[in-house]
């Protein structure tokens, strides 16, 4: 056993932080994560938390993952970024048989990355398998990826067509730099693309359905869709506490130019500052607070349902749009201060800003919740 696997998850990124937080630059630079940070990465073996233990995994609390993100994100948010997206994608392993799996996540080094559906994406079945063609969006990780997964729709004889994601080496994938973007530059969240690529049966997935499921560890009884709202909760966290940190250093250090009391003497700021970390607190309590009482609920042998469901939702979005008032917060108040890329607020600011536009922090979610609360019939595809 390597020394990787004898420390908890959070631990190793803990250990790894100061790396990352000293390449943010070359990140932001590159729009992709360099060489000798990877290495660091693939010895902590920070991409395989939500791994089957079966297949070299920690099988994480999503506690404790929330906990790795909001630490990686205060160094660096886009390497948080990738780190989720990974984890989330490798608890595809999970629905897998076992020497698939080992065939996609046997190398130390493996990261599958997977994105948005384009609408020519599609699966025709063939002997042994599938011929795909398509093109996807958001590949957040691709340029360091050994394998992307494609979601396409199969139809069904009766009923909606299905979601069934084809995985595929990297190899026979084509990039295309599209990720020229606001914030969380460094994930090169690229476009990917295939034609007539054949996928043999054993290599497409239909992840988060209990009855296909092959690894039945707790963690499994959650959804991609749990680890991707609560995870992406935890790099907005990470984000604005470094943000609050970083602002507070200055309140002590600035006098504002067209005054002559210092920026920590304002009894305003008092009162922002004094709220900004209530916020902080309280929205990264109840997230973790409702992910354990979920998983120790599991653990007991009861179901994932619904209300618990809902809960996650709630608490997931509720932390990411509270994070977000923080840093709107210390942005505003530091002044002129906080618009240098020299400075430790601009980057943040946008990477802030670019996490709360994806789907999983859209504040909709609060109106999913607030029907059901209601009784009333909700939408539950990101529940």
């Amino acid at each position: 056993m390597d020394q990787a696997t004898k420390t908890t998850p959070l631990a190793r990124a803990k250990a790894v932080a100061t790396l990352v937080a000293a390449a943010a630059e070359r990140i932001e630079a590159a729009r992709e994560l360099p060489p000798d940070l990877l290495d660091a990465l693939h010895d902590a073996q920070i991409f395989r938390t939500l791994l089957p233990r079966a297949f070299g995994g920690d099988e994480a609390r999503l506690s404790e993952q929330v906990q790795v993100l909001e630490t990686i994100a205060a160094a660096d948010a886009s390497t948080a970024w990738c780190i989720g997206q990974a984890a989330g994608c490798s608890m595809a392993a999970a629905y897998l048989t076992p020497e698939a799996a080992r065939l996609v996540w046997g190398d130390r080094r493996a990261v599958l990355a997977w994105g948005q559906a384009g609408p020519d994406a599609r699966a025709e079945p063939v002997a042994g398998g599938f011929r795909v063609n398509g093109h996807w969006n958001f590949a957040s990780g691709g340029r360091h990826a050994t394998w992307f997964g494609g979601h396409c729709k199969l139809v069904q004889p009766e009923g909606p067509p299905l979601e069934w994601t084809m995985l595929m080496p990297a190899a026979q994938v084509s990039l295309t730099d599209a990720w020229q973007v606001l914030g969380l530059r460094g994930t090169g969240s690229d476009t990917y693309a295939v034609q007539d690529l054949f996928v043999p049966t054993a290599l497409v997935v239909r992840r988060d359905m209990p009855e296909l499921r092959r690894q039945h560890g707790t963690l499994y009884q959650f959804s991609t869709t749990h680890a991707y709202a609560s995870g992406f909760a935890g790099i907005a966290l990470g984000i604005a506490r470094a943000m609050l940190t970083a602002f507070l250093d200055l309140a002590q250090r600035k006098t504002p130019g067209n005054s002559s009391r210092a920026l920590r003497d304002s009894p305003l700021l008092h009162r922002d500052v004094a709220l900004a970390e209530a916020k902080l607190r309280a929205a990264r309590t109840l997230l973790l607070t409702t992910l354990d009482e979920a998983w120790e609920h599991v653990v007991a042998g009861g179901a994932l349902d619904l209300d618990r469901r809902m809960s996650i939702r709630l608490a997931s979005t509720y932390a990411t749009q509270q994070a977000r008032e923080v840093v709107d917060m210390c942005w505003q108040e530091a002044g002129a201060t906080a618009i240098f890329q020299s400075g430790p607020f601009e980057r943040r600011f946008r990477d802030m800003h670019s996490v709360t536009q994806q789907v999983q922090a859209r504040s909709s979610h609060f109106e999913t919740v607030g029907q059901h609360l209601l009784g009333l019939e909700a939408s539950l595809r990101f529940v």
